[in-house]
This record gives C-alpha cells, structure tokens and sequence, in this order.
C-alpha cells in the first residue's frame, strides 16, 4: 500500500506590506488568505487537536491562550490561559493577550466569533474531513510558525503507520454514535468517516454530516456493530444497556474517541490503535 501523499498547497504566496512592514501571505485550508508576521510569538489555539500540534512542534513557549477543552498535553490547562469553549470565547482576554497568530477549525469554531476575530488578528483557519487535509494542516502549521522540519517529520511519521494498516477480510458496518438525547452519529463528510474507511469499515449512516436520529431510525439501520465514542458526549458501559434494547442484534463497543476524531499530532497513535480494533471487531 502506497504512502499517503502530501498534497502541497501554496501556503504562502505573496507578500504584503503593513505598517511599513513586509508580512507573508498565507492561504489557509479555507481559502482566506491570512497575513503572519513570521514567525509568531503570541499564539492562540482554538481546536484541541491542533493545540497538542503546536506543543508537539515545540512551539510551547509561544503558546499564550488555548480552550478548556484542550486537555493534550495535560500540562496546557495549567500553564496556558483559557480563553473560553471552541464555540463561545471570551474575546476580552483575546484581546488582553494580543496575539500575533490565532488557529481555529471550520467545523469546531463558531463562524461569527471567528470573523470578529479576524478583523483584530491573523486567523488561519483549517477544514478537515480526510486524514490528506489533516496532513496537510500539519505540514501548513509547520511553514506557518517556522517548524517546517519537525512538522514534516511528523506527517510522514502518520503517513507510513496508515499505508500499513491492512483492510479485514470482511466488512462489518459500523455506526459511531457521538451524543446521546438526541442520538447523533457520524456519517459521511466527515473526518471520523474517513478513519472508519481506513480502518476497513462500512459506515451505517449515508447521510452527510452528524444526522439526529430517533430510537426507531437506530433500529432499523441494523448495523453489524455500533461504536460509542468517549467524546464529545462520554459514552460508558452503562448506556449499552440503553442501547441493546433499541438493536439487539448488534454487537457494542465503547472507543476512544480521540483515535477517530483528533486530526492532529494524536494521529501518531490512531493508526496502531484502528489495528489493534480490527483484531475485535472481525
């Protein structure tokens, strides 16, 4: 099985001159180009995922503001000040903290707030929905705050773990729950669909995005097996009882949510961790 390939795109193209000072112009995976005064020293991460990136590319130092929910590396909430959910932000304390950079994700941020934030700051945006978009994010993240070599390093690292994981023989169809009352599941457009592929599964739900669905519609999807996901809603053993009364002839496992849905440097284990499913899921 190939390498997955890196698909460059042209982060950085021209250069544009503010306050008398030349900045770098860079096309984020939205398509907004965003001028950095390079490199960054005042970095806010809005995504938890791309947070753990940034320690991970030894960027630790210029870390000044991340979310309560970014709990990779567990030193971060404790060091790092907290400038709200990935959805409501406290945009005083953004402010305070005068940043030269911030990191946010299209599906995880809540467009209005990003584009008030834009309008004050450099705002590059990522959209993720294949582990490629996720690569390249890595590699965008890396020429974006000059950590280029490690940042590569880390891609490739993801790229060769995923070309070796082998498909099942058979394939089962999953349906990845994510939030109980209402019942939500991944489907298709979405990155957690892309791991389930990759991991040699069917998806159940054929619906784009993360359909609602009542207890009737869960039955009559009849699924081989139904993954509860740890995050966002935390899925435990108690619930299967709730659900094996809705599809009693599915099989029911409790995963790690972050090995399907963290689409930064936590990839380095989810290649391992979807082998390691396989073996139970057969």
């Amino acid at each position: 099985m190939p390498v997955v390939n890196v698909q460059q795109k042209p982060f950085s193209t021209v250069e544009l001159a503010i306050g008398g000072k030349r900045m770098p112009i860079f096309i984020d995976q939205m398509g907004r180009s965003v001028a950095v005064s390079t490199p960054p020293h005042r970095i806010i991460s809005l995504v938890p995922s791309q947070t753990e990136l940034l320690f991970d590319l030894g960027l630790q130092a210029r870390i000044v503001g991340i979310t309560k929910f970014c709990i990779h590396p567990p030193e971060a909430l404790k060091r790092k000040t907290i400038v709200g959910g990935t959805k409501h932000f406290r945009m005083e304390l953004i402010h305070r903290l005068q940043p030269d950079l911030i990191i946010g994700n299209k599906e995880e941020n809540d467009k209005g707030s990003i584009e008030e934030l834009s309008k004050h700051y450099p705002v590059w945006m990522s959209d993720i929905a294949t582990l490629e978009d996720a690569l390249n994010m890595i590699e965008a993240i890396g020429k974006l705050t000059q950590t280029e070599e490690i940042a590569t390093a880390i891609a490739r690292k993801i790229s060769i773990a995923f070309a070796d994981l082998a498909k099942p023989p058979y394939r089962q169809r999953v349906l990845y729950l994510i939030w109980r009352k209402p019942w939500m599941a991944a489907g298709k457009q979405t990155f957690i669909d892309d791991m389930l592929q990759r991991g040699g599964w069917e998806n159940a739900i054929t619906a784009p995005r993360y359909p609602v669905l009542t207890d009737w519609e869960l039955h009559n999807l009849t699924p081989d097996w139904v993954f509860l996901s740890s995050e966002p809603f935390p899925f435990q053993e108690k619930h299967l009882t709730e659900l094996r009364a809705i599809l009693p002839h599915a099989k029911m496992l409790l995963v790690d949510g972050e090995m399907f849905s963290w689409y930064g440097s936590r990839l380095q284990y989810s290649a391992a961790y979807l082998k390691k499913l396989q073996q139970t899921v057969s």
